[in-house]
């Protein structure tokens, strides 16, 4: 399984007239990122895709982790991932930084989105 790798919603080239494609693990991260980054419910006909963590900044500040995690989880639901844990950092009322951690084929990541 291969995919082309997006930063800023755009393919980046390679700098042969092709883009820079991803392989196996590196392409279910990307598509991890994705589905974190991305709105629930911002495509109307997959209104599954995508998670709540834009919702944090309405919370409270003691329970923006454990909802983050919880929000990651629903996000990821069937990728064969396992989130352990999250971290937040507000930027603004409106923006976060948050820290993922996942379990995948027994390997341990941390991946940050700014949402």
């Amino acid at each position: 399984m291969t995919e082309n790798l997006l930063r800023g919603g755009d393919y980046v080239p390679d700098g042969f007239g092709g883009f820079v494609r991803l392989q196996e693990e590196e392409a279910l991260l990307e598509r991890a990122l994705f589905k974190l980054t991305c709105r629930r419910g911002a495509f109307p006909f997959l209104p599954e895709l995508g998670s709540r963590l834009r919702e944090l900044g309405r919370l409270r500040p003691s329970a923006r982790n454990a909802a983050a995690q919880q929000y990651a989880a629903q996000a990821l639901e069937g990728m064969g991932m396992e989130v352990t844990g999250a971290r937040v950092r507000m930027v603004s009322d409106n923006q976060a930084d948050v820290a993922i951690e996942l379990v995948y084929d027994g390997t341990q990541r941390t991946v940050e989105v700014t949402v």
